[in-house]
């Protein structure tokens, strides 16, 4: 499994797309799938930039 560090800003529009899905209906799993992080970096990024806006 390759190891790759996001910065803030890639971080931001990954959740900014995740949050676009789930309200489509997916599941949080799928949403991890699809944006291509685990569920606890998802839900850690979610804690740590949640309010954030991307520049």
């Amino acid at each position: 499994m390759k190891s790759t560090r996001h910065t803030a800003e890639q971080i931001i529009r990954k959740l900014k797309t995740a949050e676009q899905l789930i309200a489509q209906g997916k599941t949080v799993a799928d949403v991890c799938r699809v944006i291509e992080v685990t569920q606890p970096t998802y839900h850690r990024w979610r804690q740590q930039y949640g309010g954030m806006q991307a520049e």
